[in-house]
């Protein structure tokens, strides 16, 4: 498949072997400014000056750091900002720009001043362990819809719950008072269910020994023509990657925004009979990122490619959509050049007539494919010409 991006190292770890590049996000700002955040983790994070969160990939806690470009990606320079979170998601409204993520806490950070300089992490929900990548949030009319996972077991994943979240656009993100959240979606009856169809295998690597779903998107379906669209215009799809044992399958669920504001998560129910639920999906087995564009009228996403029966992190594809079922391929983002130089958990966004992509990755340093010592930064030009 084309290569049809460029690439270079936006943050390179200073010790590959203890710390780790993980969620990356990217955002554009004002004046065209590129916002990017690397969470950092693992056994050395103690090490490095700043705040960290009180739990993390591993016991010595995560780190979130923002480098911003005001020359389309040439050059990147770090915020004045570091952050005590994890598993960051960010987006802008019109009182700033925000970063959605955890400590266990589900925290939020705001930026006034494009970026520069962040807030003290407030807490909008402490109940609960929490869980996400960074996926997408929808701002539609007015307001802002995201999806945290909170923990169902003891172990944060794949044991996880989706929780849908909505705030008035231009209210103060901070205050969790001005927040509605819908009860968590339990998916192991669905699971269950999936697997006595053999659509979810029984038994799983050691590790993990549950199914489940997790980092999740908040799409608002603009196709009238999908099964997906609601013309009333008061529910959101939520597209998840599956953890099954098999590749390729993602699961659907509907956010639905009630008559009363109140929130919920339910399976979908079409009118013909169908409940959709775990869908054919181009690397829903891992973790992808989409957005709507509405210049082309597609969906596009980031998705690694699938490897016969494991996970493959090694190579990152580019795909779009009319409906967020039938996807096409238009190239081929990255490819690493071991199996330890992962290039995988990308987050893509659009920026005038290219497409910008961060990705979680590694060399031939790296510890593993998922413990990776890079942060790359990759542009596809002139991407609406791929869809033909």
């Amino acid at each position: 498949m084309k290569l049809i991006a460029d690439e270079q190292i936006l943050f390179e770890s200073p010790d590959p072997a203890g710390i780790y590049c993980y969620t990356p996000a990217i955002l554009v700002g004002e004046n065209r400014r590129l916002i990017a955040a690397v969470d950092l983790g693992g056994p050395g994070t103690a090490a490095l000056e700043g705040p960290r969160s009180r739990t993390g990939d591993y016991q010595a806690g995560n780190q979130i750091r923002i480098f911003l470009s005001d020359d389309g990606g040439e050059s990147w320079r770090e915020s004045a900002s570091r952050l005590p979170m994890m598993h960051e998601t960010l987006f802008r409204t019109s009182s700033g720009l925000w970063m959605l993520g955890h400590s266990g806490a589900l925290l939020i950070s705001r930026s006034t001043d494009n970026g520069e300089s962040w807030s003290t992490p407030a807490v909008l929900e402490s109940e609960h362990h929490h869980h996400q990548s960074c996926g997408r949030v929808d701002i539609h009319n007015g307001r802002v819809y995201a999806v945290y996972e909170q923990s169902l077991g003891n172990h944060s994943w794949p044991d996880v719950a989706p929780v849908l979240m909505s705030a008035p656009e231009d209210a103060d993100l901070a205050d969790p008072a001005n927040w509605t959240f819908s009860k968590r979606f339990d998916p192991r009856p669905a699971l269950a269910m999936a697997a006595g169809v053999g659509l979810c295998a029984t038994r799983f690597p050691a590790a993990y020994e549950t199914p489940g779903l997790l980092e999740t998107n908040v799409v608002r379906m603009h196709n009238p023509a999908s099964c997906f669209y609601d013309p009333s215009d008061r529910s959101v799809l939520l597209l998840m990657r599956a953890y099954t044992g098999y590749e390729n399958l993602a699961a659907a669920l509907r956010g639905v925004e009630q008559e009363d504001g109140s929130l919920k998560i339910e399976r979908y129910l079409l009118p013909d009979g169908r409940v959709p639920f775990l869908i054919p999906f181009p690397g829903g087995n891992m973790k992808f990122h989409l957005d709507y564009d509405p210049v082309s009228r597609l969906y596009w996403m980031v998705a690694s490619q699938a490897d016969g029966i494991h996970s493959n992190r090694r190579r990152l594809r580019l795909l779009y959509s009319p409906d967020c079922l039938n996807w096409t391929e238009a190239g081929m983002v990255a490819v690493g050049p071991s199996e330890n130089g992962s290039r995988h958990y990308a987050t893509l966004a659009f920026f005038g007539e290219d497409l910008v992509v961060l990705s979680r990755s590694g060399d031939r340093r790296a510890k593993s494919a998922h413990d990776n010592n890079l942060t790359t930064f990759h542009k596809v030009r002139n991407f609406r010409s791929l869809a033909g």
